[in-house]
C-alpha cells in the first residue's frame, strides 16, 4: 500500500479507470454475441445492433480503453457477420 499521498490518489484514478475499461470491454463482448445470435436468426436489427456496436467500439478507442488496431480487427469482425447474415444459405463465401 502506497504510503504518499499522491500515490493513494493515483492508484484511486487507476482503479476507476480500470473499472471503466472493463466496463466497456465487456459491454463489446456482450453485444458481439447479441450481434452474432440476431445474424444466425436472420432477424432485421442486425443492421442497427452494428451500428450501435461499431459506435461503441470507436468510442471504447478515442478513450484508450482498447487499441486503435484492436478496434479496427473488431469492426472487421462486425462487417462479417454482416455480410454472412445477408448471403442466402449455401452460398460459400
Amino acid at each position: 500500500m502506497a504510503n504518499i499521498k499522491q500515490q493513494k490518489k493515483r492508484n484511486r484514478r487507476a482503479l476507476k479507470q480500470r473499472m471503466t475499461n472493463l466496463r466497456y470491454r465487456s459491454t463489446i463482448k456482450t453485444s458481439f454475441r447479441r450481434l452474432t445470435d440476431a445474424a444466425e436468426d436472420g432477424g432485421a436489427e442486425v443492421a442497427e445492433r452494428s451500428r450501435d456496436l461499431v459506435k461503441l467500439i470507436d468510442r471504447a478507442a478515442a478513450r484508450g480503453a482498447i487499441h486503435r488496431n484492436n478496434a479496427a480487427r473488431k469492426k472487421r469482425r462486425v462487417a462479417h457477420i454482416v455480410t454472412r447474415s445477408r448471403q442466402p444459405e449455401g452460398v460459400a463465401s
